[in-house]
């Protein structure tokens, strides 16, 4: 680990996996799907497949159409037949996802202790909107940083100095805060530091470079950047 917590000024965090549960939109499935997990899992992994080919086919579309697309696809694959309304109530879960126990305290001990913060994520900016008021961290965050205006996903380089340009901050100031392994690369390849939110005890990927710092909880996180 190489990380200096010296160098920071300002916390960047992305929101799905990291601020709010993913895993929650399993809840939106049960009523509907015999065995919602296998669906919501091939659901968010295909969601993030179609952003990464979108960078590379110029083929974008706000992340909630990614999202509306993977469902399709998740439920086509595991022989799921609904009509276009219980699809788009599925898909409306992402506005209100369940908020990891630590985010708002974690995020309020390095707003106090002096470090500005931002949302910097795929997620296009009303479903940014919501998940900050759903999250209950409207007072605490700066602003959100939506790929939507770049319209580029992460882990692209551009929406990490896109982030850097908006903060006002020189991008090695920046630890990135996310539960993304490819976010975590994409931000360290940009020139921030990356932070990875280890929430399960998972093994770190094998391809690319190592996080700066990895963390259970934002609690640790901000216990790594007291005192800097």
């Amino acid at each position: 680990m190489s990380f200096d917590a010296e160098r920071v000024r300002t916390v960047t965090f992305d929101s799905y996996s990291t601020l709010v549960d993913v895993d929650a939109a399993e809840s939106a499935l049960a009523d509907r799907v015999a065995d919602p997990e296998p669906v919501s899992k091939l659901w968010r992994a295909r969601s993030i497949e179609y952003t990464f080919v979108a960078n590379h086919l110029d083929a974008y579309q706000p992340f909630y159409e990614m999202n509306r697309d993977a469902l399709q696809y998740a439920l086509d694959a595991h022989g799921v037949d609904l009509p276009r309304e219980e699809r788009d109530e599925i898909l409306a879960v992402y506005h209100e996802l369940d908020v990891f126990a630590d985010v708002r305290e974690g995020i309020e001990r390095l707003r106090d202790a002096g470090y500005d913060c931002y949302v910097v994520s795929n997620g296009n900016p009303e479903m940014l909107a919501s998940m900050v008021d759903h999250a209950d961290i409207g007072d605490l965050v700066a602003d959100t940083i939506s790929a939507d205006e770049v319209r580029t996903f992460k882990p692209a380089a551009e929406i990490y100095r896109h982030a850097a340009a908006r903060t006002g901050t020189p991008i090695d100031a920046i630890a990135h805060v996310t539960a993304g392994w490819f976010d975590v690369q994409g931000a360290k390849h940009a020139g921030m530091q990356g932070v990875w939110v280890d929430r399960k005890g998972s093994p770190w990927e094998p391809f690319g470079s190592d996080p700066d710092l990895i963390v259970e909880s934002l609690h640790e996180l901000a216990d790594a950047l007291d005192g800097a």
